[in-house]
């Protein structure tokens, strides 16, 4: 059952909505169902099957994991027992939106370097296996010394020719690798430890979980949960083990009564500035630290957007020079011997 990011927010929306207007669950729940894609239309076929038999919201919610995370049914089940259901799915509905909005702007700052180094890998390729062995056969058919930088693209070329079938499929296998080697928590641990030590691709990580952070915790805390049980829940829904280890070491000082500011110590969780502790600090003196955790996500997302066009900026000519270093040389590693021929015929 595949219910996408966009389908959760249609379901709360439109939930909040009809909630809000008077509309009984079970009828709000069958409204929706009539309107939405085959797969979110039979989950809440059976959510309103739970609900008409007297089961709560969040606990049928609660049932489906992979579709409702524990972030979302905590927040559904602080409105079914406050009363508030209808505001905290506008809050979600809020949250859903930004997250979605968030992720965008992230996968936005890294498409344009993405689609330039996957261009020039995939044009490349296609040269040195298809284009260059021809290239090949020419040269080495020329009665003169060919130069360094032709001799080095034919080795190569002879390279491509011979082992190329074996290097591209390599290459797929290690990306492959890659990706199941960073399945495990020890390894992704270390990856997610040292990515965000990455000049700007380091920085989007952590403005990006920081903001997630902010946001979700301030939410929580609105709907008038627990600050030890509602930091739990934020933890699940942040993606970076070194984020979710830290957090963790912070929830255990906060259960045993430090203030958030004071365990989030700047020096041994580095990724905590101190900007965002003394803003948690002002929050938590002031009574008012959800209002401060939402102010908090709204920086960092107007972080993230400054950081990526700064990073399309910068990539942009670097991979422009890269490219054109690359074409000049194999430029001058055709054309070369080709005035070598000439000479010589002269």
């Amino acid at each position: 059952m595949r219910v996408s990011r966009l389908d959760k927010l249609f379901l709360t929306k439109h939930l909040a909505t009809m909630i809000k207007a008077g509309v009984p669950l079970s009828e709000a729940l069958n409204t929706v169902s009539e309107q939405a894609t085959p797969d979110l239309a039979t989950l809440l076929k059976k959510i309103e099957e739970d609900v008409e038999n007297g089961m709560n919201l969040a606990t049928s919610m609660k049932k489906y994991p992979k579709v409702f995370d524990t972030f979302y049914v905590s927040l559904i089940a602080a409105g079914e027992a406050s009363g508030t259901l209808e505001e905290n799915l506008r809050f979600l509905a809020i949250q859903l939106n930004k997250d979605y909005i968030l992720s965008k702007k992230i996968s936005g700052a890294l498409f344009y370097p993405g689609l330039v180094i996957s261009a020039t890998v995939i044009m490349g390729t296609i040269i040195s296996w298809f284009v260059l062995p021809q290239l090949a056969d020419l040269f080495t058919s020329f009665d003169v010394a060919l130069p360094l930088s032709t001799r080095i693209l034919l080795g190569f070329a002879a390279l491509m020719k011979n082992y190329g079938g074996l290097i591209i499929f390599g290459m797929i296998g290690l990306v492959f690798l890659l990706v199941f080697i960073l399945r495990i928590k020890p390894i992704r641990y270390l990856f997610d430890s040292w990515i965000i030590k990455w000049p700007f691709v380091g920085k989007i990580v952590v403005d990006g979980e920081m903001a997630r952070f902010s946001r979700n915790l301030g939410t929580l805390l609105s709907s008038g949960i627990p600050v030890v049980n509602a930091m739990e829940i934020t933890r699940d829904t942040l993606s970076n083990l070194r984020f979710k280890k830290d957090l963790k070491e912070i929830i255990e000082k906060v259960s045993e009564g430090k203030n958030i500011s004071l365990a989030m110590d700047t020096k041994k969780h580095s990724e905590f500035s101190r900007m965002s502790t003394k803003m948690v600090e002002v929050g938590e003196k002031t009574g008012k630290l959800d209002e401060i955790l939402i102010y908090l996500s709204d920086y960092y997302e107007e972080e993230i957007e400054d950081v990526s066009k700064n990073l399309s900026n910068i990539l942009e000519p670097i991979l422009l020079l890269i490219i054109g270093v690359v074409v000049a040389f194999v430029a001058l590693a055709i054309i070369t011997p080709i005035y070598s021929l000439i000479g010589g015929i002269k």
